[in-house]
């Protein structure tokens, strides 16, 4: 690192949008700037993204903090990438257009063709080579219906003008001007085609997806260097790209979830739950996720994970679909409206239930209504929703794994609602800190980016940027939690016992 570089610049690309940090040494954030994208649902359990929008997004929210803080491109030592995981794209390398929009995690539209593959016996392969489900929500059953479906896919295929990626692989091939198809482990991990066990792609899996490993990125641990910033609209300098890491991992990562057994929750418009297991994978059994926590300092570290689908968006819909309420403050006076939930509760399956339940084809529905429900009720079932479902997945890791969760950090978007982390401690019966930093994930990319490029030394350095939390103790008695959860397990049952088979579109 030369004298001068006193900065890292860190792109936080999640699902509803991007912001651009500007970190300095001691880990301030100095500068911030952020942009949503537009969200697109061409059919019932579709959702996609434009991947030219995002890049743009990239480029003006990076420009936009050098601005704010008038600092120049030389003064910064990395550029690093946290990211929307499983969200997969296509594209011609020819001409650096996609050939079809980026398919988001979220999406549905591979349902069938995963149930057709689990009919003929393929999920204890993928399973146990990749640690994964066979699901919709990862990336190779995305990719395999972009190259089927895409207009003249099949002939920039023959021609080999084709790359596939997640979010991250796409960010680094353009920042680079297409010199750098590379993807970091915990990327790799989501998309049902790598190797977890011996670190590389596996060809049998990608001749099931129908995915040529040709496609596919080189995999690096996420303190490498991806490459060198070669756009000339976002700046001149070359900038080392390093500390490409998955959202979720990445806020582990920040939260400094170094130890097994350690674990945290984001909230985003998903939650994932996700715990240290140490240096060798664990099977979570039927319904975890083992997944790459991150390579780094020359060692790969393993988690566990329990995926939600739909957390913070809930929130949104309330707010944007229903119209219940248009500020942060008129919904915290609505939930504040109703002491007691009355039996209404929310099961937020819009695109189906993720852990521990993972029914793809389960839908939304609001239980226990009677004529007193008012706006309160419904803003509130869709609050506690978020802590019944993050319990659901807790519970579910400690059954699986054997291993228990000590108390729970958290962060992203909804942990900023205090009502919210004091329902999650009461319906846990245990401690959750949440952490005061707001973007632990795009903080997780920064110490890594910082330790690949020698910012800093070793994770000790910056162990101390992360002493503030906000403890939350339960005090809900156990006579009323039992009681509550209780109502919201005959609620979830009373939807994804319904729900078994595919939706006519």
């Amino acid at each position: 690192m030369e004298h001068n570089q006193q900065y890292i610049l860190a792109i936080d690309q999640s699902t509803s949008g991007t912001k651009a940090l500007l970190v300095d040494h001691q880990g301030t954030v100095i500068a911030r700037s952020g942009m949503e994208h537009k969200q697109y649902y061409p059919h019932p359990g579709w959702v996609e993204h434009d991947p030219l929008e995002i890049y743009e997004n990239v480029k003006i929210t990076a420009r936009s903090v050098l601005e704010q803080a008038c600092v120049p491109p030389s003064a910064l030592a990395a550029l690093t990438i946290t990211n929307q995981r499983e969200t997969a794209l296509v594209w011609d390398k020819a001409t650096g257009q996609p050939i079809y929009n980026a398919v988001v995690w979220q999406c549905q539209r591979t349902a069938d063709l995963c149930a057709e593959l689990k009919q003929a016996g393929h999920e204890s392969t993928i399973h146990a080579k990749t640690g994964l489900m066979l699901d919709p929500y990862f990336s190779a059953a995305k990719f395999k219906w972009i190259i089927e479906h895409a207009e003249g896919a099949a002939n920039l295929l023959a021609e080999g003008r084709l790359l596939a990626g997640n979010m991250d692989s796409w960010l680094v091939w353009k920042l680079t001007g297409g010199k750098n198809h590379a993807t970091d482990y915990t990327n790799a991990s989501r998309t049902s085609l790598f190797n977890i066990h011996t670190l590389e792609w596996d060809e049998e899996l990608a001749q099931l997806f129908s995915v040529p490993s040709s496609l596919l990125p080189e995999v690096k641990p996420s303190d490498a260097i991806f490459g060198y910033t070669a756009d000339c609209d976002l700046f001149n300098e070359k900038i080392p790209i390093s500390g490409v890491i998955g959202d979720s991992q990445g806020a582990l990562y920040g939260h400094l979830c170094f130890k097994p057994g350690t674990a945290k929750a984001t909230f985003g418009t998903g939650t994932s739950v996700l715990m240290n297991v140490g240096n060798h994978p664990v099977d979570g059994g039927d319904g975890l996720v083992t997944a790459i926590a991150w390579g780094a300092g020359g060692t790969v570290t393993y988690a566990l994970e329990a995926i939600i689908r739909t957390t913070g968006d809930s929130i949104k819909w309330t707010q944007d679909n229903l119209g219940l309420f248009s500020t942060f403050e008129e919904m915290q006076r609505l939930v504040e409206s109703v002491p007691a939930n009355d039996g209404v509760y929310l099961v937020p399956a819009f695109v189906g239930m993720g852990a521990p339940y993972w029914n793809p084809y389960a839908r939304a529905a609001i239980i226990g209504m009677n004529r007193g429900t008012g706006k309160g009720h419904i803003v509130r079932a869709a609050l506690e929703s978020i802590a019944y479902q993050v319990r659901d997945a807790i519970e579910f890791i400690q059954e699986q794994s054997g291993i228990e969760l000590v108390g729970l950090r958290t962060d992203g978007g909804a942990s900023s609602n205090t009502w919210l982390m004091q329902f999650q401690a009461d319906i846990l019966g245990n401690l959750v800190t949440r952490s005061t930093c707001a973007e632990l994930s795009a903080m997780g990319s920064v110490y890594l980016g910082g330790l690949g490029t020698g910012f800093w030394s070793d994770p000790d350095q910056i162990a101390s940027n992360l002493k503030m939390y906000e403890a939350y103790e339960p005090k809900m008695d156990d006579a009323t939690r039992e009681k509550y959860y209780a109502g919201w397990q005959r609620a979830v049952q009373s939807v994804v016992q319904q729900q078994h088979e595919s939706p006519i579109l």
